[in-house]
């Protein structure tokens, strides 16, 4: 049987501050790191063998 989930901890001081700060200044990927995500992608997918 799995195990209970447990709470997701509270961040505080200087935690909380740098994951706001994070959120707010999302920064995009450049094209060439999407390029690259997309051709791993590509590669899984067709050495995947389950159904789907």
């Amino acid at each position: 049987m799995a195990r209970p989930i447990a709470e997701t901890p509270i961040l505080f001081g200087e935690d909380a501050e740098r994951f706001l700060y994070n959120m707010q200044h999302v920064r995009p990927a450049s094209a060439e790191k999407k390029e690259r995500i997309k051709q791993a992608y590509e590669w899984m997918k067709s050495i995947a063998t389950f159904p789907m």
